[in-house]
């Protein structure tokens, strides 16, 4: 059994989840299993496969059930130290898989980051044009948070590479988290291109022509 998040991490407070992996050769019922540590109020499978609980209070419990611990090696990174994950480990089979993932994940470089915001932007430019409201915010979802990735890589603050929203407000600088704050492809992209340049990105100047004139 191992836990993981911000527990793990030693930054958990009142609002975190609480998140575990449990491994288990026999099938396990996840509600009732659940439902020993304290009543919940309901219990739901997301849409990752992981079953989730509410206890009373509205604390949320995340639960990975497996039957093979060599599932954890196939992880990005672990985000914290082995000796704060591992709960549970009677045949140290968890602790080699733990270790042979790297606590923090590999970084893209800067110019594939780079395009693939270009990517969901111009998508969201696209299909905002079109009316289709609701998909253009489903992807200007996806370039907020390229652009998190682009901030966090700028200054150098990548401890929550993997969900680059986790305590943004306090990671990034206050003004660098203002500019964040966009809902338009036209926004977005002032921001974006600033942000391109400071990390000295190769410049596509084609595509930088295009998206100013589109976007200004």
């Amino acid at each position: 059994m191992l836990r993981y998040g911000s527990f793990a991490q030693g930054s958990g407070d009142e609002h975190s989840d609480i998140e575990f992996w449990l491994f288990s050769e026999v099938e396990i019922d996840a509600a009732q299993w659940c439902a020993r540590i304290a009543p919940i109020t309901h219990h739901v499978r997301n849409e990752f496969g992981a079953d989730v609980v509410f206890f009373h209070g509205l604390v949320r419990g995340e639960f990975h059930f497996a039957k093979d611990v060599t599932e954890v090696g196939e992880w990005p990174a672990r985000g914290a130290a082995v000796d704060d994950m591992v709960v549970v480990d009677r045949r140290g089979a968890l602790r080699t898989a733990l270790e042979s993932v790297p606590e923090r994940p590999e970084l893209p470089e800067a110019d594939e980051l780079c395009g693939r915001f270009a990517n969901w932007l111009i998508l969201a430019h696209h299909v905002s044009a079109r009316g289709e409201v609701f998909r253009a915010a489903d992807a200007m979802a996806h370039v907020r948070r390229h652009l998190l990735w682009m901030a966090r890589l700028s200054v150098g603050a990548t401890d929550h590479w993997l969900t680059p929203s986790r305590l943004a407000e306090w990671d990034l600088p206050p003004d660098l988290t203002a500019r964040l704050d966009v809902t338009t492809p036209a926004a977005a992209w002032r921001v974006g291109r600033a942000l391109w340049l400071e990390l000295g990105c190769v410049v596509p100047e084609p595509l930088f022509a295009e998206l100013d004139s589109a976007l200004s």
